[in-house]
C-alpha cells in the first residue's frame, strides 16, 4: 500500500509536471519540442507502469527541465546576437567620417582656409593664372618626395605649363625631421642664385643626402657660386625666412607635409593625380561662372 501511494503520487506529479514542460517548450517555438515531449511521454508511461522508481524519475524531471532552460537561454542568446548584428549591419552602413589627416578626399568638399599667402616664395606657372597652390613642404619627409616625383610631374603638365594655375612652395620642416631645417635653408640659398626649382629636385632626388655636405655638394653639381651658397648656408640667413614660412603654415592648420591649398581649398598628403585635378577643375569651373 506505500508503494502504490508513492508510485501514485509519483505519477500525478509527473503528470503536472509533464503538462508545465510542454506549454514551457511550446512558448519557446522550437524545433526540438516533438523530441523533449516524446522524451516526458517515455517517462510518464515508463512511472505510470512502475518501472522506474520515484529517484529515477525525479532525475529524469531534473534533466529535462535542465535541457530546457539551457535551450531557452539559448535562444534568447541567438536574439540578442541577432539584435547586435543588426546595429552593427546599421551603423557599418551609415557613411564614414573624413579623416583627420585628409587622405582620401570626403563626400563634401572641405571648408577654405582664408587668406593664405604665397608670400615671396618660389614657383611655378603664371603669376596672372586663376588656381593657386601653395604647398607646405618638407626635404626630408618621404611623402612629400612621393607627390614631387608623381603627381606634381603631371599637375605641372597639365596646369602649370599651360597657364591655368600657380605653384607656391613654402617651408614646413618638421621637428623630428633631423635634417629638414638645413635642408629647407639649402633650397632658399638656391633661390638666391635663381635655382630653387633645381636644387628642389636635386634634394628630392637624393632624399638620404641631407647631411652639410651633402647639402653643398649638390650646389657643386648645380654649378651654383659656391662661395656664394656655402657662406648663405653656413650663417643661417634664410633661418627666419624658413621660420616664417613654418609658422604661416601653422596658423592655416598644418600640421603634417605634404599639406596644398588650392585657392584655399585644404588637401594633405601624397594625394594622387586625379584628386587634385577633381580640385583644381571645380576651382576653374567656379571661376568661369
Amino acid at each position: 500500500m506505500v508503494r502504490k501511494k508513492k508510485s501514485s503520487s509519483a505519477a500525478f506529479s509527473f503528470t503536472l509536471v509533464k503538462t508545465k514542460a510542454s506549454k514551457l517548450l511550446v512558448s519557446s517555438r522550437s524545433t526540438l519540442i516533438p523530441f523533449f515531449q516524446r522524451v516526458l511521454g517515455m517517462v510518464a508511461r515508463a512511472s505510470s507502469e512502475k518501472k522506474l522508481s520515484p529517484l529515477i524519475t525525479l532525475l529524469f524531471l531534473t534533466l529535462a527541465f535542465s535541457l530546457i532552460n539551457l535551450y531557452n537561454s539559448f535562444l534568447l542568446s541567438n536574439k540578442v546576437d541577432l539584435v547586435v548584428a543588426k546595429i552593427e549591419s546599421l551603423r557599418s552602413a551609415s557613411p564614414p567620417s573624413p579623416s583627420v589627416l585628409g587622405q582620401e578626399i570626403p563626400p563634401s568638399q572641405p571648408a577654405k582656409v582664408e587668406g593664405v599667402s604665397a608670400d615671396d616664395d618660389p614657383f611655378l606657372g603664371s603669376s596672372e593664372a586663376p588656381v593657386t597652390i601653395v604647398v607646405f613642404s618638407d626635404f626630408q619627409c618621404p611623402y612629400c618626395q612621393s607627390f614631387a616625383q608623381e603627381s606634381f610631374p603631371l599637375i605641372k603638365k597639365e596646369y602649370l605649363e599651360t597657364g591655368k594655375a600657380k605653384f607656391v612652395f613654402r617651408d614646413f620642416p618638421l621637428a623630428f625631421h633631423e635634417y629638414a631645417q638645413k635642408a629647407a635653408e639649402a633650397a632658399e640659398c638656391a633661390q638666391e642664385q635663381g635655382k630653387f626649382w633645381e636644387y628642389h629636385d636635386k634634394i628630392f632626388e637624393n632624399q638620404r643626402a641631407l647631411e652639410i655636405a651633402n647639402l653643398k655638394q649638390h650646389a657643386q653639381d648645380l654649378g651654383l657660386n659656391q662661395a656664394a651658397f656655402e657662406n648663405c648656408l653656413d650663417s643661417g640667413q634664410m633661418a627666419q625666412e624658413v621660420k616664417k614660412d613654418f609658422e604661416e603654415g601653422s596658423r592655416y592648420g598644418v600640421e603634417g607635409t605634404p599639406a596644398f591649398f588650392v585657392n584655399g581649398t585644404p588637401l594633405v598628403g601624397a594625394q594622387p593625380f586625379p584628386v587634385f585635378q577633381k580640385v583644381i577643375e571645380q576651382e576653374l569651373n567656379d571661376g568661369n561662372n
